[in-house]
């Protein structure tokens, strides 16, 4: 239970810094941070795996730099979910995957698995 909670928190605090980052990348609140992240760990255990499978062969032929578009779009379809959090364009929503790809490998070098 304690695990799950730091990798919230983590998770909603790259969420946070990602939004001071990247404009068009916007967050309102911690409360909105901490809702992004869980429904964004939803997204991602649900919707992005089937994403995944479905653009395999271009995924294949990019060397995996593809997985940042779907993560995009595991973003923007949180941001039409979650009050709070808005995301305009896709340029700013594929940034943010990035950064959040980063973040995620430097909190796990910490043994922290953040699930945004």
């Amino acid at each position: 239970m304690i695990k799950f909670l730091i990798s919230w928190l983590a998770s909603a605090a790259v969420l946070i810094l990602a939004s001071r980052v990247i404009s068009g990348f916007t967050i309102t609140d911690f409360k909105a941070a901490l809702i992004t992240a869980l429904v964004i760990g939803i997204i991602n255990g649900i919707v992005l795996p089937i994403l995944k499978l479905l653009t395999f062969p271009i995924n294949f032929l990019t060397l995996g730099l593809f997985s940042f578009v779907i993560s995009a779009v595991g973003l923007l379809i949180a941001a039409a979910v979650v009050p709070g959090f808005t995301i305009v364009g896709f340029i700013p929503a594929l940034l943010a995957a990035v950064i959040i790809a980063i973040a995620n490998g430097i909190i796990g070098v910490f043994g922290i698995r953040s699930f945004a």
